[in-house]
């Protein structure tokens, strides 16, 4: 037997955000029945490394991932996923699982968008324009009809590249680079992926009837929405434990601003139909995305079975039996 070695080239002409957006939500739908300990972090003065634990149906696997926000010539998140065989433990497929964390998040924030935003939001606003921005905006584009974008970063270069890449795919939708966030009130809809400490997305920037996906929060500490907002928000979480421990609403939970009753429910429950998701037209609705195992197994499982199937890869005899 031998192990599937998948690299990052391979694994981002596999990636189609449809395919993803479809794993994801089956994902969710299956949540109750997987068995999926909370993330452990290993934190360092520069960055932190994440172990990400799960069995999903016939496979088992996990994903280390960093993150170290001052890298300059690398990428601030590389990510790596052991694919198993959850029968017999061995090891399926090792493969680069950085495109599948882009590809994932933008897919829960998707299927976020498709649950709870107004089914007329036609304005997109995108708070952090790096890699997961342009993830973000492919999986909410698939969703619902996105007529103008409206882009915000403290680094233009990023801002313009983006826009670039928006316009030479997409030529019918405009796209618009704002000077700071107060014109994200225009927004229907606004994904946030920073790795921001302080709040960037305050109340005066936003109306009635939005819809929020929270990202970039995703460990301890951080924070990218103003705690007013999520007062008045109905808050679903991806997981309430990790959301708990470092999604956006962990700083404003430490402080007593709001508390666990704050927190509506989980998408998963959405998905599943236990839970409504929009009620009305002017409510305003926020996804608190901390990034779940099941997704990143998802993914890889389906990745996994495409490259066996049309030969993509390189096989080794990586355990010596």
């Amino acid at each position: 037997m031998r192990t599937l070695l998948l690299p990052g080239k391979r694994i981002k002409r596999l990636l189609k955000m449809e395919g993803v957006l479809r794993c994801v939500k089956e994902a969710f739908l299956n949540e109750p029945r997987v068995n999926m300990p909370p993330k452990k972090y290993l934190l360092l003065k520069n960055g932190d490394f994440r172990a990400m634990p799960v069995a999903y149906g016939r496979f088992a696997g996990i994903k280390w991932v960093n993150v170290h926000p001052e890298n300059r010539n690398l990428p601030t998140v590389m990510a790596v996923f052991i694919l198993n065989d959850a029968r017999t433990g061995f090891p399926l497929a090792i493969m680069d699982a950085t495109a599948i964390t882009d590809f994932r998040t933008g897919a829960g924030a998707g299927i976020a968008t498709d649950l709870l935003s107004r089914s007329d939001s036609r304005v997109l606003g995108l708070i952090g324009c790096g890699r997961q921005a342009w993830t973000q905006f492919l999986a909410i584009n698939l969703v619902r009809n996105i007529e103008r974008v409206i882009l915000y970063d403290i680094n233009k270069e990023k801002a313009n590249a983006l826009k670039e890449k928006i316009s030479s795919q997409k030529k019918e939708i405009e796209v618009f680079i704002a000077d700071d966030p107060s014109i994200m009130k225009e927004c229907d809809i606004i994904s946030t992926t920073t790795p921001s400490i302080s709040p960037v997305l305050m109340m005066r920037h936003i109306k009635n009837g939005v819809h929020i996906n929270a990202i970039g929060a995703d460990a301890p500490g951080k924070q990218e929405i103003d705690p007013i907002i999520l007062k008045n928000a109905r808050i679903v979480v991806d997981n309430m434990e990790q959301a708990i421990h470092s999604g956006e609403i962990n700083i404003p939970i430490k402080k007593g601003i709001i508390s666990e009753k704050n927190i509506y429910g989980t998408l998963g429950e959405i998905v599943r139909g236990k839970k409504l998701g929009r009620r009305s037209m002017d409510e305003i609705t926020l996804f608190d995305s901390t990034g779940l195992a099941i997704q990143d197994i998802a993914v890889a499982s389906f990745i996994y079975e495409m490259a066996r199937e049309i030969g993509a890869g390189e096989e080794i005899r990586l355990v010596d039996f």
